[in-house]
């Protein structure tokens, strides 16, 4: 997508051409739908060839020149644009046809590929971290996360110093505007992942519907949003869900739902601050945006003091200094995988969001809870009666239907 901007204003820009109308990735769905809804996606291609053709023959510029820069995009760009093979033939580039239907094919196949990814991603992110605090018994969540969000930070450091991708320089305006919404955010991991600790895999992804809840009722308090009937009864489904979750769950822990309880409410007090503030962070900016990748940086980047902080308050590092398991190899090997994933989760739904929309994302993230509620009671032996596997599956039912519902 970046590509294909940046190529059309450096045409702009040499041949002083006015252009009228521009047809890139991001606006494609308006575009293509205003010239007809039965035209095959090869025709749409096509028709974009006859567009930029008509550029270069106003222009008669060659591109040879600019094609070099390019190339030297960052690591986002090269990730979506796939625009470098569309205009190969218009003018004429040294690209063959069958980078031109490699092009067509990475189209088609950008949402699967890019959705699949998402997914993976996501499962083995919660059944890693379950593996950590379960089944090796590591007592000290807040070192897991502090360790997590050390190597998301060191790995986009990395990135953004090869110029991989696009990192937002940080000061101290920004970090004061922030600074509200990484206290929530520290919270919203710390609560998460001793929840997780307490209670099965399943039951955890149930009643992380009832933020949708809490987000649906600060949207109606905070920003006069309103919903229609439809999301009011799936979020009743999730209540019933939740309910008689608890009430049938086999191992049911006290300590567990308390957690996630209140992991619920950070992540709706999360959500909508973030809402709250993103334009003064955005205005914080030398550039006055704010992108993906250095809102990770700067979330994970943040949380690390307030992580040691709490270390030493809680006492966990006397407790992590003298558990058997960081001897173990294998517990490393876990915990970095965890927090790689973290990172993957990141800029996987970043770019399955641009791939598709937020429509779709909701959907496959409803859609998601299936695979990893199934995994999660097959691989750590949940005890399980028939009332508590329909409770799962009514609320998982319920989730997909909040999102069916949020679309209308």
């Amino acid at each position: 997508m970046f590509g294909c901007l940046s190529l059309l204003s450096l045409v702009s820009d040499m041949s002083n051409i006015k252009l009228d109308e521009v047809v890139c990735r991001d606006s494609e769905e308006s575009e293509l739908s205003s010239w007809n809804e039965k035209v095959t996606s090869d025709e749409k291609v096509n028709r974009v060839y006859e567009i930029l053709n008509g550029i270069h023959k106003q222009g008669q510029r060659s591109l040879g020149s600019i094609t070099p820069d390019v190339e030297n995009g960052t690591l986002t760009d090269r990730l979506f644009k796939g625009n470098k093979a569309a205009i190969a033939d218009s003018f004429n580039l040294p690209f063959d046809r069958n980078e031109k239907h490699a092009y067509v094919f990475g189209r088609r196949s950008g949402p699967l590929i890019s959705g699949t990814a998402y997914c993976i991603s996501s499962c083995c992110m919660i059944l890693l971290n379950k593996v950590v605090l379960s089944s090796y018994n590591f007592n000290a969540g807040i070192s897991l996360m502090f360790y997590q969000n050390l190597i998301s930070c060191v790995v986009v450091a990395i990135l953004g110093l090869c110029r991989a991708v696009s990192v937002e320089k940080l000061n101290w305006k920004l970090i004061r505007v922030w600074l509200p919404v990484n206290i929530i955010f520290v919270g919203m991991l710390v609560s998460g992942m001793y929840s997780l600790k307490y209670i099965n895999i399943a039951m955890v992804t149930i009643l992380k519907n009832m933020t949708n809840i809490l987000t649906a009722i600060g949207e109606y308090y905070v920003f006069r949003k309103h919903q229609n009937q439809k999301v009011w009864t799936a979020m009743f489904m999730m209540i019933i869900s939740a309910v008689s979750g608890g009430i049938t769950d086999l191992s049911f822990d006290a300590k567990g739902y308390t957690w996630q309880i209140l992991n619920c409410i950070l992540t709706a007090a999360y959500s909508l601050t973030l809402r709250l503030v993103m334009d003064k962070a955005k205005q914080a900016t030398k550039l006055g945006s704010l992108n993906n990748v250095s809102m990770v940086l700067l979330n994970n980047l943040l949380s690390l003091p307030f992580a040691i902080f709490l270390i030493f308050v809680l006492n966990e590092w006397e407790y992590v200094i003298n558990a058997d398991v960081i001897e173990l190899p294998v517990f490393w090997v876990v915990a970095t995988a965890s927090g790689l994933l973290g990172l993957a989760i990141s800029f996987t739904s970043m770019w399955f969001l641009h791939q598709t929309g937020p429509t779709t994302y909701s959907l496959v993230g409803s859609l998601n809870k299936v695979p990893i509620s199934i995994a999660g009671l097959m691989l750590f032996k949940v005890p399980l009666s028939v009332p508590n596997m329909f409770s799962i599956l009514f609320g998982l039912f319920a989730g997909i239907f909040f999102a069916r519902a949020k679309m209308s």
